[in-house]
C-alpha cells in the first residue's frame, strides 16, 4: 500500500507553470523563458544556491497573478514599461496576496510584487535581495516580451541588447543591465530561450534538479493554486473550495485511507487548472454555448491531465483530477473513458464536482435545493454517467455533508470578498 510520495521541485514547478501560456502560442512558454534569463543573470551574479532558487522560482511564477487569459495576452502585448497600463501593478498584488498564503512561497512573494517597479521606485536598496531579484525579473520579463516568435532570434538579438542598452537606469539598475549584457553576448543563450527542449533543460540544470518536496508541501501548492483557479472569475470564486470539501467527506465515508484522502484533496485542488487556459468570456457566458464554444471547454480537463500528468509521482492524481467529466457509459469528456477506465477517486470527483455546481449561487441563477440535486443525480443514475454508490453517499448524511460545504465556500468568499478584491482594489 503507497502511505508516501514525493515529487522533483522543478518538475513541479515547471509543469505548473505552463499551464497559462500553453493554450496561447503567442505566449506560450513565457513563464519558463522568463525563469531562465533570470536564472542566466542571477547566476552570471555569483549569488548563493538559495537566493537562485528564489529567483528562479519568483520568476517562474511572476505572472500567477495575472489569472485570466485575457490578462495575460494584454500583458505580452507591452512591449516597454507602460505606466497607464491599468492592470500592471494590479497583477503583482495579485501575486504577491496569493503567494503570501503559502508557506512555500511567502519569501519570494516581494519579488513578485516589484516584478514591474522602476528602479527610481524601489524602496529597497539593490543589495536587497528582494530589490535585486525582482529587478532582474522585471528585465528578464521585457526581454522575453520583445522577442518575437515569428522571427528567427539570432535576427533579432542585437535589437533586442540595443533596446535593453537605452532602457535608462532609472527603469532596471545598471548593475542588473551589466549582468545582461555580458550574459547575452552569448549566441547559445538566445538560442536556448526559443529551443523547444528549454522545459528540459530547465528541469536537469535547473536550480531545484536535485531537490524533492513531500506530500505537505504539495499540498501546500495545490491550495495556493485552488485560489488561482476560483478567482479566476466571481462566478467560479469558491467553486473548487467547495468540491474539495466534497470530495474529502465522500472519501472519508466510501473508507479511503488519510494518505489516500489527502491525495484527494490535491486533485480536487487542481482538478480545473485546465480552467486557467480558457478565456473568461467562455467561463461567464451566462447564456447556453455555441457549439464551437463547447468545443473549447472540452479542453480544460485536457489540460488539466497534460500539466499534472507530466509531474513524476502524480499519476494517480491526475487521473482523479482530469477524469471528472468523464461518464461511465463512456459518453464524457475528452478521453471517452470507459467504465473499467475510471477509478473511484475519479469517481468521486465527479459527484462533487455536479453537487458543487449545481448547489452553488452564480449570478445569473441560485443554486439547487435538495429536491433538485436529486433530480440531477437521479437523472444521472437513470443514463448511467455516475456511480450510484457515489451518489448515495452523497444522501447518506445530506444535510450535514451540504453544511460543510457551504461552511468551507463561506470562508473563502470572505477571503475573496474582503481581502483578494480589497487589497487588489478591484471591484466587480
Amino acid at each position: 500500500m503507497q502511505r508516501f510520495i514525493s515529487v522533483n521541485t522543478g518538475n513541479l514547478l515547471l509543469s505548473l507553470s505552463e499551464i497559462t501560456d500553453i493554450a496561447n502560442p503567442n505566449i506560450q512558454a513565457h513563464q519558463q523563458r522568463t525563469a531562465f534569463i533570470a536564472m542566466e543573470i542571477a547566476s552570471m551574479s555569483g549569488v548563493d544556491s538559495d537566493v537562485l532558487e528564489d529567483i528562479f522560482a519568483a520568476a517562474l511564477l511572476h505572472d500567477v497573478g495575472a489569472i485570466s487569459i485575457e490578462e495575460k495576452n494584454e500583458l505580452h502585448a507591452l512591449k516597454m514599461a507602460e505606466s497607464s497600463f491599468r492592470n500592471l501593478d494590479t497583477h503583482c498584488i495579485k501575486g504577491e496576496l496569493l503567494l503570501k498564503q503559502t508557506p512555500w512561497f511567502n519569501h519570494i512573494a516581494k519579488m513578485v510584487r516589484y516584478h514591474h517597479t522602476d528602479w527610481k521606485d524601489m524602496k529597497f536598496p539593490i543589495e536587497d535581495t528582494d530589490a535585486f531579484g525582482a529587478q532582474i525579473i522585471y528585465l528578464s520579463d521585457l526581454v522575453e516580451r520583445l522577442i518575437d516568435r515569428n522571427v528567427y532570434i539570432l535576427h533579432q538579438h542585437e535589437n533586442i541588447i540595443d533596446i535593453v542598452k537605452n532602457l535608462g537606469s532609472h527603469i532596471i539598475h545598471q548593475k542588473v543591465v551589466d549582468l545582461f549584457l555580458e550574459v547575452a553576448r552569448k549566441e547559445e543563450f538566445w538560442l536556448d530561450i526559443v529551443s523547444p527542449r528549454l522545459y528540459h533543460v530547465l528541469l536537469h540544470n535547473g536550480p531545484f534538479r536535485n531537490e524533492m518536496i513531500g506530500l505537505d508541501d504539495i499540498k501546500h501548492i495545490s491550495k495556493m493554486y485552488k485560489d488561482v483557479i476560483d478567482f479566476k472569475s466571481p462566478y467560479t470564486a469558491t467553486h473548487t473550495t467547495g468540491v474539495e470539501a466534497c470530495a474529502n467527506i465522500l472519501s472519508e465515508n466510501f473508507g479511503f485511507t488519510s494518505f489516500e484522502i489527502q491525495l484527494m484533496s490535491i486533485a480536487a485542488n487542481l482538478h480545473d487548472i485546465g480552467k486557467l487556459a480558457i478565456p473568461n468570456k467562455i467561463l461567464e457566458k451566462k447564456g447556453k454555448l455555441t457549439k464551437e464554444e463547447f468545443a473549447v471547454i472540452k479542453s480544460h480537463t485536457y489540460y488539466t491531465y497534460y500539466v499534472i500528468n507530466t509531474i513524476g509521482g502524480l499519476e494517480r492524481i491526475a487521473d482523479m483530477a482530469a477524469y471528472h467529466h468523464e461518464k461511465l457509459n463512456g459518453e464524457g469528456y475528452p478521453f471517452k473513458c470507459k467504465s473499467h477506465e475510471i477509478g473511484i477517486g475519479a469517481r468521486i470527483m465527479t459527484v462533487s464536482d455536479i453537487f458543487t455546481a449545481i448547489t452553488e449561487d452564480r449570478p445569473y441563477r441560485k443554486g439547487m435545493d435538495k429536491n433538485g440535486v436529486y433530480s440531477v443525480f437521479k437523472s444521472c443514475i437513470d443514463k448511467k454517467e455516475v456511480d450510484k454508490r457515489i451518489v448515495e453517499l452523497l444522501f447518506d448524511d445530506y444535510e450535514k455533508l451540504e453544511f460543510n460545504v457551504k461552511n468551507k465556500q463561506s470562508m473563502a468568499k470572505d477571503f475573496y470578498e474582503n481581502r483578494f478584491l480589497t487589497y487588489t482594489g478591484q471591484i466587480y
